[in-house]
């Protein structure tokens, strides 16, 4: 039996949008339910500037009350030298960089261009592996820019050796406003894997068009086995207009769960930690899974 890796992004990717103000403790518990659920990666915040993302400014409280998982990483997004020193004083382990495929997306996102941002990014990557830290990297609008439209295969590959190349473990190449769908995964991952190994790789898919599930099922003969989700399908993009949540990790588990392929996470505690939160935001989650066992009683 193969199994999978996921990668929990709902504290981050998922809460960074919302406008309803979560608590510091609602956070905690939310992600200690996680922990809870057997997940064996969650990022849990980011170190960046509370002026751009308010969802963001109590990341050190949170990593600070958290209840550590013995065999759960906890990581963050850091985009510069200061969110690393940060990251560093919270005592975090695992942190994240963020790289774009499209000029106009990483402007806006970061407010560097795509060269400016990859030579921070390793120097950025040096300094934490020189600490001890494990470093992720994400390309984000690698099947398609809010902006731009079509990203060029060929850059995909690019970012993604030179993001391997600055010392990052794995790149989660990210479809960042769900465009992508499975003709198009095939294509990127046939080029991709000519030239990155399929174990350097993981995939972050958001669910605007439906087609999220499609795509991880598009992906799995190509060897990728890490894949990004978040609970209840919470997320979006602040920088991506229009985009939706991010692939429900209740629905990616129940896929998995019927293909035989295992996870070593609880579905039913990831509902749990859903519904937790649930309950602190202003609108219905759009996981079909949690829907369908909550409000169905399916």
């Amino acid at each position: 039996m193969i199994g999978v890796t996921i990668v929990e992004v709902g504290p981050r990717d998922g809460l960074q949008n919302e406008k309803a103000a979560v608590s510091t403790a609602d956070k905690i518990e939310f992600i200690n339910r996680l922990s809870a659920a057997g997940l064996p990666a969650i990022e849990v915040s980011a170190f960046v500037s509370p002026k751009w993302v308010p969802q963001m400014a109590d990341v050190s409280a949170v990593f600070a009350g958290i209840a550590r998982r013995p065999g759960t990483r906890y990581s963050a997004l850091v985009p510069n030298l200061t969110g690393l020193e940060r990251a560093l004083q919270a005592g975090v382990t695992d942190v994240a960089v963020f790289a774009a495929a499209s000029e106009t997306f990483s402007r806006k996102n970061i407010n560097q261009g795509i060269e400016e941002s990859l030579a921070g990014y390793k120097v950025v990557t040096e300094r934490a592996l020189a600490a001890g830290l494990r470093v992720r990297g994400y390309l984000s609008t690698a099947f398609g820019c809010p902006y731009e439209g079509a990203v060029p295969v060929a850059k995909v590959i690019d970012i993604t050796e030179r993001l391997l190349a600055t010392g990052v473990f794995e790149v989660s190449v990210s479809d960042t406003i769900g465009i992508a769908h499975p003709g198009q995964v095939r294509q990127v991952l046939e080029a991709l894997v000519s030239r990155v190994p399929a174990n350097r790789l993981a995939l972050h898919f958001h669910d605007t068009r439906g087609t999220a599930l499609a795509n991880v099922l598009a992906a799995l003969p190509y060897g990728l086995t890490t894949f990004d989700a978040s609970a209840g399908g919470l997320g979006g993009c602040p920088y991506a207009p229009g985009a939706a949540g991010n692939l429900a990790t209740e629905d990616l588990i129940y896929m998995l769960d019927g293909l035989g392929i295992k996870t070593d996470v609880s579905l039913e505690g990831v509902v749990e930690a859903s519904a937790f939160i649930a309950e602190r935001l202003d609108h219905r989650l759009t996981s079909k899974y949690f829907q369908a066992v909550r409000s169905a009683g399916l």
